[in-house]
């Protein structure tokens, strides 16, 4: 199933403990993918939904992790890298994605990455912006497609 099918409203978060971090640098940017995140998840009827806050990009593993080992089913990670003058830009987006990866794997728990990487501040702000292609919305959405995925193979099969 695609993430832009219509048919992905419907989608039932019911049962589901997700975990939402976002980093409060660029907050005019991650706000907006916070609230398309939590949007979504609202829409999908999420069980419960817990809200961290970390202050940039390089501080979201960390979170995710802790939220991981406290029983979240899934967790979106929000945040927004945008290139400057240095390399600072590349060092903290390779990190984060390194680290969100690094706890998907070492804990089993679905991480979303809904940071955004761009060259200049309009292609973030335009990424972030209500509606549905709003990318928080869709790491949120992501999460609780992973989520759904991960159960239905750990439930035994009635056939």
């Amino acid at each position: 199933m695609r993430l832009d099918e219509p048919a992905n409203h419907s989608i039932s978060a019911d049962g589901l403990r997700i975990g939402v971090v976002t980093a409060t640098f660029n907050e005019a940017i991650t706000s907006g993918l916070k609230k398309g995140a939590l949007e979504i998840l609202e829409e999908s009827d999420a069980t419960e939904v817990i809200i961290a806050d970390v202050p940039g990009a390089f501080e979201l593993p960390l979170m995710a992790q802790r939220l991981a080992l406290q029983g979240c089913d899934a967790i979106v990670c929000l945040g927004a890298v945008v290139e400057g003058d240095t390399d600072h830009y590349e060092h903290v987006a390779h990190r984060a994605s390194e680290g969100l990866m690094r706890v998907q794997l070492d804990t089993g728990i679905p991480v979303s990455f809904g940071v955004l990487t761009t060259r200049d501040v309009a292609a973030a702000i335009a990424r972030s912006q209500p509606g549905p292609d709003n990318k928080g919305r869709e790491a949120a959405l992501a999460a609780i497609l992973m989520a759904r995925e991960l159960r239905d193979l750990e439930s035994p099969s009635t056939s």
